[in-house]
């Protein structure tokens, strides 16, 4: 039977490693690549909305060199679909699934719509390496809580699997898609105006979004073979004038880039050649994106710390004024000011600058929660992804995985490491650019004189600091120790369902999904 066949892109949004698309394609006559614009997912800040427009044109650009093109729609996918199937007569949908428990609950609906409709729904997997569900499954149901237990678990299952190509003109030759005459006004791709966002004021765009940039990115570090074979990510600068990582990651979030796709060109680079191992390895990176959703999928409330059983429930602070100076870089710490700076201009900060801003504003130094810090981020980052955000968060406030509470990063000495001259807080707060590099960390140590001729008052051109980090870190390492007291034994155990409880039967929605992601 030939299908008129809907592919829906979530976070997919590319044409390699697409075995979602590539099932739609199958017995296929006419194909409608869709994209919903759902006004209850949260799309982030307006430069992550200007890189999701830009890999939404990518995509229609790519999909009409295949004689395609795709639709975009604005509405509750609930309400989307159930007049698209009758409008295009559809008889079959496709989607790469989604591990975030918005996007389960949205496909559950949609689903039950799709049987009610008699459209086949296929789904496959490759946003993750694996299929999260069987690591989960491996580990007696419960998530592994330890990244070397999950390296254990991913060894039992053997390497990812290996991406496929994109489809070409000979895949879908005897394909159609229709295209209406009110196309490019009913299902065209919205203007940044459109979205309500003023990109006039925007500043130059760093990463543009789409697959295009993203494997061109990825082709241009996987030639620096002696780069990619000696990474390793702590040895790497949180405060290089230019990023000392890869910045693919806002390409792996939106699925511009596969992770699959990344693993095995990596796994080419490191052949027959001494190279990093994970945790630190490049390929240890991937392995933590996929720890990151394991824990996600398998721990209930994961982005809270109320109801969350393995996060420890600390008595936070609410200090709206310490919250409005971190976020608003005011902190009077020049480290710590300079990385909110170039968050907030450019989306993007190196993993360990995001260590040092996390620890002072959660244990550190301002004992406020880490839960408005990670909504702070899902305002700014770029490369926002639901598990990875609510994940880190609980880690460097040392609330789950990591429980070292007493090891806090200094907002001074941490960043002259590796930049001992301030030339990073020089380009994100060039107030302080005249100051001597023995002064610019800790600028309310200059003498007057210093500060006149810096330009800069200590106190009216740039704010004190906020809190004394010597003294306020020790008081809050006692207040973490007072937490800990309070958590249960078992607080490192993984969740798991309560002994005697009898299994609650899996709905026909539930069976049907599973069934169709082992096809």
């Amino acid at each position: 039977m030939a299908h008129s066949c809907i592919h829906w892109f979530r976070k997919g949004l590319r044409l390699h490693d697409n075995p979602a698309l590539m099932a739609a394609l199958r017995d296929c006559k006419e194909l409608y690549p869709l994209y919903i614009l759902d006004p209850n997912y949260t799309y982030g800040g307006k430069k992550r909305i200007r890189f999701l427009m830009g890999a939404l044109k990518d995509l229609d650009c790519s999909l009409q060199k295949l004689n395609s093109r795709l639709f975009v729609v604005r509405g509750k996918p609930e309400e989307v679909f159930p007049e698209l199937f009758s409008k295009w007569n559809i008889t079959k949908l496709t989607y790469e699934y989604d591990t975030e428990p918005y996007g389960r609950s949205c496909v559950g609906k949609v689903t039950t719509l799709a049987q009610e409709h008699g459209v086949e729904v296929i789904y496959k997997i490759s946003h993750t390496l694996y299929d999260i569900d069987r690591i989960i499954e491996e580990n007696n149901g419960k998530p592994p809580l330890t990244y070397n237990r999950l390296q254990s678990l991913v060894k039992t299952l053997g390497p990812p699997k290996k991406p496929i190509p994109a489809p070409t003109m000979e895949d879908i030759k005897d394909v159609k898609t229709p295209c209406f005459e009110q196309h490019n006004k009913k299902y065209k791709i919205p203007s940044l105006e459109d979205m309500g966002v003023d990109s006039t004021s925007m500043e130059e765009e760093q990463f543009p979004g789409g697959e295009q940039e993203a494997l061109r990115r990825l082709d241009e570090h996987m030639k620096m073979t002696a780069w990619v074979c000696s990474f390793e990510k702590p040895q790497t600068s949180p405060n290089s004038l230019r990023p000392s990582t890869t910045v693919l990651s806002p390409y792996t979030t939106f699925g511009c880039l596969s992770a699959r796709t990344f693993w095995w060109r990596l796994s080419e680079v490191y052949r027959g050649k001494k190279h990093s191992d994970p945790p630190v390895s490049l390929h240890g990176q991937l392995l933590w994106r996929e720890f990151f959703y394991t824990a996600s999928v398998g721990i209930p409330n994961f982005n809270k710390m109320e109801g969350n059983p393995v996060c420890t429930q600390v008595d936070w602070d609410t200090n709206s004024d310490y919250l409005s100076a971190w976020k608003e870089a005011r902190t009077g710490f020049p480290f710590i000011d300079a990385i909110m700076t170039q968050l907030r201009m450019e989306g993007w900060i190196h993993h360990l600058a995001r260590h040092a801003v996390a620890c002072f504003l959660t244990r550190g130094d301002l004992w406020i929660s880490w839960e408005e810090g990670q909504k702070v981020f899902e305002e700014f980052l770029l490369d926002l992804d639901w598990a990875l955000n609510a994940g880190n968060w609980q880690w460097l406030s040392a609330s789950t995985f990591f429980h070292q509470y007493f090891r806090v990063y200094s907002p001074i000495a941490f960043g002259k490491k590796t930049d001992k001259n301030g030339d990073y807080i020089k380009k994100y707060l060039p107030i302080l650019k005249k100051f001597p590099p023995n002064y610019i960390y800790e600028p309310w140590k200059a003498p007057l004189s210093i500060q006149q001729a810096a330009g800069c008052i200590v106190g009216k051109d740039y704010p004190r600091p906020i809190v004394q980090h010597e003294v306020v870190s020790k008081k809050n390492i006692q207040r973490m120790k007072v937490a800990y007291a309070k958590r249960s034994p078992h607080i490192t155990d993984s969740p798991e369902k309560k002994k005697g409880t009898k299994r609650k039967a899996p709905t026909v929605v539930e069976m049907l999904m599973k069934k169709n992601r082992r096809q």
